[in-house]
């Protein structure tokens, strides 16, 4: 008791401890409840085992880290799995986009190749009608000049025996084919 006593009397020597009221400092505030705190559970509770208290806190601490780790161990094996899963499945995903491109290329390759094929035997179609076409009009062109030669050979045929035809001439050339004529019924 005496102790306190002493306590006491010293905190009269401080020229703050004269006067209660709100001590706004926040550090000093705290220091002086901490050791207030502290002094109090000394003076009561040496009938309690402070080293006790201070073992249970820290074997329950202990157990809460080792809980932790474990879980957290627990956790990272489960994230490996799942890493693992998630590669073994993009490696799949990326051999089938590997297998679908190539058969795509191919299907584009054969798809090409068609075209070319198709292109090349239309053009082949188009170049046969065409020089078809040409052959039709060359012949069409070569009639025409023919029909019109002919036209005019015989224009200048009539022309020439209307204009050296006289009554004469025109009389022997009847009898010429009257007799023509009558030969080619007397064959028969």
């Amino acid at each position: 008791m005496k102790n306190v006593t002493d306590s006491l009397i010293f905190l009269g020597h401080w020229p703050f401890a004269r006067s209660f009221g709100f001590n706004t400092d926040i550090l000093a505030t705290n220091l002086i409840n901490l050791i207030v705190v502290i002094g109090i559970l000394v003076f009561f509770g040496k009938g309690v085992c402070a080293s006790c208290l201070l073992n249970d806190l820290l074997d329950n601490r202990k157990q809460r880290i080792l809980n932790t780790l474990r879980n957290s161990e627990e956790l990272r094996k489960a994230a490996i799995e799942q890493l693992e899963k998630a590669q073994i499945r993009f490696r799949k995903v990326e051999q089938e986009a590997n297998e679908y491109r190539q058969n795509e290329y191919s299907d584009l390759e054969r798809e090409k190749q068609n075209l070319i094929k198709i292109g090349y035997e239309k053009l082949k179609q188009f170049e046969k009608n065409k020089n078809e076409s040409l052959c039709f009009e060359q012949e069409r062109a070569i009639n025409q000049v023919r029909q019109r030669i002919l036209q005019q050979v015989l224009q200048r045929a009539l022309g020439t025996i209307k204009s050296s035809l006289n009554s004469e001439l025109h009389s022997r050339t009847i009898r010429a084919n009257i007799a023509i004529l009558g030969d080619i019924e007397w064959q028969k």
